[in-house]
């Protein structure tokens, strides 16, 4: 598998950890000039990214609070497209890429203090190809940390030169908040690979975003893991169970997953 890593010279932690990764490892890595990266539509559909297979965005989050984070996700839009991207569409990811990537960035972050964290699917851009981001957060000072930026550089370098296909169980998950505390549990400490996660933001969910969610996770889902107290109320729930239930889909409470 053949990995672009994508950074635009309009994001301060893109170019920090693009900086990163030229001074210390050999990698396909480029930083577009002219727009930022969740702008970056069918960028895998131009001539010089054809023969890619897999994008990784480097880039920067941003949040209110200004936590120190580390961040990975898979891109896309359950709905709007405010930020980038399609409305209603989201992007391929590998969910053994994913957990892979995650479970390294975390090991590499111990002792820092910077958070790691997995953050459902959401904005730009879209692309055919399977795609991740993986973010600094959450604010100026953080996003020019030459220390984050190194953290993430090693994360990439090692996630891509020691990738393989391990035996997980590929999986989507439904419910919770934007930072996914038990999704993070989760991909760190159990069989069970994430890919797209719906948050609870994202309800009334529907069944073209299941559909999306599975057809756009490779390999395809086992099975769906429901975070049930970030899934709504009573009837939000049984709504999302028939659902899953008329698409013959397994589930799980994310409660009952030994993590």
């Amino acid at each position: 598998m053949r990995f672009a890593i994508i950074a635009s010279e309009k994001d301060e932690a893109g170019k920090n950890i693009y900086n990163q990764i030229k001074k210390f490892y050999n990698l396909n890595l480029f930083i577009i000039k002219d727009k930022d990266t969740i702008f970056c539509e069918n960028i895998d559909k131009q001539t010089e990214f054809r023969d890619f297979d897999f994008f990784i965005f480097i880039t920067k989050h941003k949040s209110q609070e200004a936590r120190k984070t580390l961040s990975v996700h898979a891109p896309g839009n359950w709905k709007n497209a405010d930020f980038g991207g399609s409305p209603g569409k989201i992007c391929p990811t590998s969910a053994i890429f994913l957990k892979h990537i995650f479970k390294i960035l975390d090991n590499k972050a111990q002792g820092s203090e910077y958070a790691c964290t997995l953050e459902c699917t959401h904005h730009g851009p879209y692309l055919e190809k399977l795609c991740c981001f993986i973010e600094i957060g959450s604010s100026s000072e953080e996003w020019k940390d030459e220390k984050a930026g190194k953290i993430i550089a090693e994360t990439v370098d090692e996630a891509i030169k020691n990738f393989k296909t391990e035996k997980f169980i590929p999986a989507i998950g439904i419910g919770g908040p934007h930072y996914c505390p038990n999704f993070n549990k989760i991909q760190l400490n159990s069989e069970f690979a994430l890919g797209h996660i719906i948050p609870e933001y994202a309800l009334p969910i529907n069944g073209k975003m299941i559909e999306e969610a599975v057809s756009r996770t490779i390999p395809k889902p086992e099975i769906v893991l429901l975070d049930w107290k970030g899934i709504g109320k009573s009837e939000e729930r049984q709504k999302i169970i028939k659902l899953l239930e008329d698409k013959e889909l397994k589930y799980e409470r994310t409660s009952n997953i030994k993590k």
